[in-house]
């Protein structure tokens, strides 16, 4: 039995359709806002406050493992509405919430492995969702955007790990844009087109980032978004990299001449 946390995009449903067709038995701890998985007899719309109900109720099901998939909105504190173990773990969650999203999700984890519960990689039952080191698409990267890439996630390696940056676009040497709070797509919203030569989007794992349950994720709707900003290609991390809609996004990219490559 596998118990899943799941939060918003579309990641969650890709893992849900691999157990369902596996018949791999599973649960679900709802966690998006609006009770996205409800029609799922197996699903629990449960508060992340109510942590002591969502320790019962993997006790219940006799779950040993459990994993994290999707975006998993920071909750307003104040209105969590919590039980006995929510009070007494949320201390550590406000301080954790200080440092971050990606602080939050490590608090969990943690907590999680205090009660001799163990959390699995999100792709243990989709392996097909990362890539291997290579390129993916008829445009190849040149040697002068490869020399981009490397100092692209030199830049990243160097980022705060508990900040919001997993991406930036950089444009010969020069980096243009930045990801914050409100993600990649509003990063390449703000891109003036007519402004880029030769850029890149470069989208990796912070360091050190809990690889089990917080993977970067791309895919066919960053695709659309890097042809309106006038990306010419993407770079990804090798193994790390959650790329959705494969087939579909790299005949988008083929299409329009945009290349992808996992470093």
């Amino acid at each position: 039995m596998i118990g899943l946390f799941l939060g918003e995009n579309q990641l969650p449903l890709e893992i849900l359709y691999k157990l369902k067709n596996k018949n791999i038995k599973y649960f679900v701890v709802d966690l998006t806002k609006n009770n996205r998985f409800k029609r799922d007899k197996n699903s629990f719309f449960i508060n992340i406050g109510k942590f002591g109900k969502i320790l019962e109720l993997i006790k219940s099901k006799k779950c040993k493992k459990v994993l994290f998939a999707g975006n998993i909105v920071k909750p307003t504190i104040s209105k969590l509405k919590l039980d006995f173990k929510g009070v007494y773990y949320l201390p550590r969650i406000i301080k954790a919430s200080k440092l971050g999203d990606a602080a939050i999700l490590k608090e969990l984890i943690k907590i999680l492995s205090e009660n001799k519960i163990s959390v699995i990689k999100l792709n243990k039952f989709n392996p097909e969702l990362t890539l291997k080191k290579g390129f993916y698409t008829k445009t190849k990267p040149s040697k002068s955007d490869m020399n981009n890439i490397k100092n692209g996630i030199k830049y990243l390696k160097k980022v705060n790990s508990y900040n919001h940056t997993q991406a930036l676009v950089i444009d010969n040497n020069k980096i243009i844009s930045l990801e914050k709070r409100s993600g990649t797509k509003q990063m390449l919203k703000s891109i003036k087109k007519r402004k880029v030569k030769n850029a890149i989007l470069i989208k990796i794992p912070k360091s050190k980032q809990d690889l089990r349950a917080d993977l970067p994720t791309i895919g066919i709707d960053t695709l659309k978004d890097c042809k309106k900003a006038g990306i010419n290609g993407i770079a990804i991390k090798a193994n790390q990299n959650v790329f959705l809609n494969r087939n579909k996004s790299i005949k988008f990219a083929n299409n329009n001449k945009i290349f992808v490559v996992a470093v």
